[in-house]
């Protein structure tokens, strides 16, 4: 392939890549329509206090950041990962009929959990697949492709959802069966559309579980990398918790599910220009600028008493997610030896995920105790502690070296 295409040329991107975004765009689809209404239907339906949406979907995220440091260390000993992923999509798929048939809160955190399971096996080989089939010219851009499919059917789930509501007389477990369609759909088109690369299992193969010398392999600047992820999740919490502050303010709950379309769509729309963007220059302005985002998102969020507000805020949230998650996921595929791929994805998530689980917790937790002021507030001063540490230590990140 030509190096010197143009990132923003979407046709320099390979098909597979392309394949693997519609995959996430439609599992998104099917599992925000079921999350966007899953917070209140844990506090409304079934008497859920805050601090447990908290513990509920901080456990759930987790569960699958647990899961990927697994599923990834086995692609890399396999040599391969469209199987492992088929599995992890297959999985998540056959548990969205539990949702609808839910009799009580133990029922979905048992049917979040299995569901987080199959998402955990599936997302690092997925991503290591995508840097496998992406050139470094357009790694970028690559990941933020996906990163925006991923994004639009975030955003659709929710946009479907309230049509749902709206006729089936807001029944909640009807718009959750609507979401088992476009599970299924993602399980066909990948198990059909994505060719995963001839696979030569390398001289020196990854040993499963991950194994101390893998870990060293892995070399000082992906732990950097790691370091930068987990200051990043602990500056944020759980989506859910823009959901409840939408309807605290005065949203009707048919149209809660629009406070998480507002921030895809703003998400979808800035993953793709900022990661063919950071092909051409650096990668730490813009993580640097999602701080910044996500400082102010939660400072409107914190004193707003009427819509307008939360609407800024919540799209300066997605405005946050679509700067710094594609450009994270970048930063492993550059830094990690392409054999240990799925290992470092696996290994980032893990860490990223246990530092959301304490975010979420904690946010809940200020929530019950204190009011939505305080969890803002407190998340608006995790990124402003971020921002200044990153600034002051993240001078090795810029344009990483890319390994072989």
């Amino acid at each position: 392939m030509n190096n010197h295409i143009s990132p923003f040329h979407l046709r320099a991107i390979p098909s597979g890549v392309w394949a693997l975004g519609l995959v996430s765009l439609l599992m998104d689809f099917s599992s925000e329509m079921i999350h966007a209404l899953l917070p209140i239907y844990l506090v409304g339906a079934m008497g859920a206090s805050m601090a447990e949406v908290g513990v509920i979907e901080g456990v759930a995220e987790a569960t699958a950041s647990v899961v990927k440091i697994f599923s990834g260390a086995l692609s890399d000993w396999f040599g391969r990962r469209k199987q492992l992923a088929i599995i992890g999509y297959g999985l998540a798929a056959l548990t969205k009929p539990m949702f609808p048939l839910a009799p009580n809160i133990a029922w979905i955190m048992t049917a979040r959990f299995i569901d987080r399971v199959g998402k955990g096996i599936r997302g690092a080989p997925r991503d290591a697949l995508v840097a496998d089939i992406a050139p470094a010219s357009v790694r970028g851009a690559a990941f933020g492709l996906r990163q925006s499919l991923d994004t639009i059917g975030a955003f659709l789930g929710p946009a479907v959802a309230v049509a749902a509501m709206w006729f089936s007389a807001n029944s909640i477990p009807f718009v959750f069966w609507i979401a088992t369609i476009p599970a299924a759909l993602a399980v066909v088109v990948l198990a059909l559309g994505v060719r995963e690369p001839e696979a030569s299992r390398p001289p020196r193969p990854a040993r499963f579980p991950l194994h101390i010398d893998e870990v060293r392999r892995l070399g000082g600047p992906f732990w950097i990398v790691v370091a930068i992820g987990v200051v990043f999740s602990l500056a944020r919490f759980s989506e859910a918790f823009l959901i409840l502050k939408a309807r605290d303010v005065g949203l009707p709950e048919a149209l809660a599910p629009l406070a998480l379309v507002a921030m895809n769509v703003v998400y979808a729309g800035a993953s793709y220009p900022v990661g063919a963007l950071s092909d051409r220059g650096d990668r730490k302005t813009p993580l640097m600028a999602g701080l910044i985002a996500l400082i102010a998102a939660d400072a409107a969020l914190a004193v707003a008493e009427h819509m307008p507000l939360v609407w800024l805020g919540v799209a300066l949230w997605g405005l946050h997610m679509g700067l710094t998650q594609g450009l994270l996921a970048t930063l492993v595929a550059d830094v990690a030896p392409a054999a240990l791929r799925g290992s470092a994805f696996g290994v980032f998530n893990l860490t990223s995920g246990v530092a959301l689980l304490v975010a979420s917790a904690g946010a809940g937790a200020l929530w019950d105790a204190f009011g939505p002021q305080a969890a803002f507030w407190a998340g608006a001063l995790c990124a402003s502690l971020a921002l200044a540490g990153f600034a002051a230590g993240g001078r090795r990140i810029g344009r990483p070296q890319r390994p072989g």
